[in-house]
């Protein structure tokens, strides 16, 4: 989108006072400087001091933290904000402003530990399947719902895509496979497209490539697609037929992580049907095994 003379003016007015802001906040101890003593007439850092530290030009600096109309460098800005001791978020915040394409986002040190909080919102969506996956589609969580329609289990790869291509269970369940199947390689090529270096990433597409030739095949029609929702049927061997849609959401404060939600369709009393078998009675059913 075409960045109007009215947009321009707004962002590099925003540059200026966050800039300001966060040089507010720092401390010259928290930066390795003497503090300045009764010279130091405002708190935080000085422009000058910011720019040494960045190794920047005091004059570039200036003009920068003014607002002004000038080139700059993904290197220049990841320099100022080590200085400004700028977080993930405020960092990309900071690209943004200055024009740039933000960088890929990192997960917070204190973020790392959210696995409680995550399994208490798949819990809390039963009796509908819902799972998180890694940015490498391996399964973080899943609830009990999705161990009973999905058929997600521990003697499986636990890698979402992998699965849906090798694992028997499912495939004999989902009779929307084959129309889903191109939506799933199209998808996981988007995110491997954003990391074209990623061992992770081609470690899991060297396994597929070896495993199915069906994926092999979807693989090189080169196919690009965003996540989002996709619809899928399954034959539940206790209930028959479920048509649920499944949501992909990505959670800002994991960017690492993407929590996958399936609803009930309005179709083939869907919810009634996942009512039941997360109920005393379904449980009782679900034990005993039933040919796929």
């Amino acid at each position: 989108m075409v960045e109007t003379d009215a947009g321009k003016a707004h962002r590099l007015r925003e540059l200026r006072e966050f800039l300001m802001s966060r040089r507010a906040r720092v401390s010259p101890a928290e930066a390795g400087l003497p503090d300045g003593g009764a010279r130091r007439r405002t708190p935080g850092l000085r422009r000058e001091e910011v720019a040494v530290l960045a190794g920047v030009g005091a004059s570039w600096y200036q003009w920068l933290e003014q607002g002004r109309d000038i080139s700059v460098s993904p290197q220049v800005l990841d320099s100022v904000a080590r200085v400004l001791r700028l977080r993930n978020a405020e960092r990309r915040h900071l690209y943004v402003l200055a024009g740039l394409n933000p960088p890929v986002p990192e997960v917070e040190p204190e973020k790392q530990h959210m696995c409680e909080g995550l399994r208490r919102l798949i819990d809390a969506w039963m009796p509908y399947p819902a799972h998180i996956m890694d940015m490498y589609y391996n399964c973080v969580l899943y609830n009990d719902a999705a161990a009973a329609v999905l058929g997600m289990r521990p003697d499986t790869t636990q890698n979402c895509i992998v699965d849906f291509f090798t694992d028997p269970l499912y495939r004999s369940r989902s009779k929307s496979w084959e129309r889903n199947a191109r939506t799933v390689v199209a998808q996981f090529r988007a995110a491997c497209s954003a990391y074209p270096d990623d061992e992770g990433y081609q470690a899991v597409l060297t396994d597929l490539k070896a495993a199915s030739t069906e994926f092999s095949e979807l693989w090189e029609r080169r196919d690009i697609e965003d996540a989002g929702q996709i619809r899928k049927e399954l034959d539940h061997p206790l209930v028959g037929l479920l048509c649920v849609e499944s949501t992909a959401m990505k959670l800002p404060a994991r960017p690492d992580l993407t929590v996958v939600l399936h609803t009930p369709l309005d179709e083939a009393n869907t919810a009634a049907k996942l009512e039941w078998l997360a109920s005393a009675e379904g449980r009782r059913g679900a034990m005993y095994p039933v040919a796929g």
